[in-house]
C-alpha cells in the first residue's frame, strides 16, 4: 500500500510528464490568437520593422499546467522533486522524438499515399512529406526545448525557494507567480532561438525580428496566464492539504524548504 506522499508524487508526476511531452509535440504549430477569436491582426510595429501579431506556439496552451505542477511539486517535494521530474521529462521527450524521427525514415506504403493523395478541395497532397516536415520540425523544437526546459526548471525552483525563505508558508501567489515569470522569460526566447534559428534549415530560418516578435508575445501570454491561474495554485494546495492532513502537509513543506538550498 503506497503512502499518501508516494501517491501524491505519482499523480503530480503523471500530470507533469503528460503535459510536458504533449506541449513539445504540438509546439511545431504557430497559431493566430486574433483569428481564433475572429479579430483582425494586431500589426503592432516592433523590433526594426517587424510586426507584432498575436502568433503563439500551440504548446503554450498547456504549458501553464506544467507551471502549476512545477510549483506544487516545489512546495511539497522541494528542489529534489522538481529536478527528478525535470530529468525524467527530458529523457521521455528525447525518447519520444527519437522514435518519431526513426518513423519518419520508414518508406511509406503506396496505398497509404494513394488514399491520402488529395486534400478536401481535390488538390494534390503528399501526406508522407507533410508527416516528415511536421515531425522533423519538431526535432528543432525538442533540442531548443530541452535546453530551455532544464534551465527554466532549475531557475524556477531556485527563485521559488528563495522567495519562500522570505515569505514562509504565506504568499503562495508571490513565489509561484514570481518564479514562473522569471524562468519563462528565459524559456520563451531560448526555445525559439534554437529551434527556428540555430538548428533550422536556411530555407525555413526565422529572422531575428521574427524571433523577438513571437518570443515576446509568447512571454506576454505566459505572463498573463501565470497571473490568471493563481487561484488554481491555492485550490491545488487546499485539495492536497486536505488529502495529506495538516500535520503531514506541514512536515513535507518544511522538508522541501530545508532541502532546497543553492541553484544546483
Amino acid at each position: 500500500m503506497k503512502s499518501k506522499k508516494q501517491q501524491l508524487f505519482i499523480i503530480l508526476a503523471s500530470i507533469f510528464l503528460t503535459n510536458a511531452i504533449l506541449a513539445e509535440m504540438i509546439g511545431v504549430k504557430i497559431f493566430s490568437a486574433e483569428s481564433t477569436f475572429g479579430l483582425p491582426p494586431a500589426s503592432i510595429p516592433l523590433f526594426g520593422g517587424a510586426v507584432l501579431d498575436f502568433n503563439l506556439t500551440a504548446g503554450v496552451i498547456i504549458w501553464p499546467v506544467v507551471f502549476i505542477t512545477t510549483d506544487v511539486v516545489n512546495e511539497y517535494f522541494g528542489k529534489k522533486g522538481v529536478k527528478k521530474l525535470s530529468y525524467i521529462a527530458a529523457g521521455c521527450i528525447a525518447y519520444a522524438f527519437l522514435v518519431i524521427y526513426i518513423i519518419t525514415l520508414l518508406p511509406p506504403a503506396a496505398f497509404w499515399q494513394e488514399i491520402n493523395s488529395t486534400d478536401a478541395e481535390g488538390n494534390y497532397f503528399n501526406i508522407n512529406y507533410a508527416f516528415k516536415t511536421i515531425f522533423r520540425q519538431g526535432l528543432g523544437i525538442i533540442a531548443g526545448s530541452l535546453v530551455a526546459f532544464l534551465i527554466g526548471q532549475l531557475l524556477d525552483v531556485y527563485i521559488f525557494q528563495k522567495l519562500r525563505k522570505y515569505t514562509g508558508s504565506k504568499m503562495i501567489w508571490l513565489r509561484a507567480t514570481g518564479s514562473t515569470l522569471i524562468s519563462q522569460f528565459i524559456d520563451s526566447f531560448v526555445v525559439l532561438g534554437i529551434a527556428f534559428y540555430v538548428l533550422a534549415p536556411e530555407s525555413g530560418r526565422w529572422s531575428i525580428p521574427q524571433l523577438l516578435s513571437v518570443g515576446t508575445i509568447n512571454y506576454i501570454y505566459k505572463f498573463a496566464v501565470a497571473i490568471l491561474l493563481t487561484p488554481l495554485i491555492y485550490l491545488a494546495h487546499h485539495l492536497i492539504d486536505r488529502y495529506l492532513g495538516q500535520e503531514l502537509s506541514e512536515e513535507m513543506q518544511a522538508e522541501a524548504a530545508a532541502g532546497s538550498k543553492g541553484f544546483f
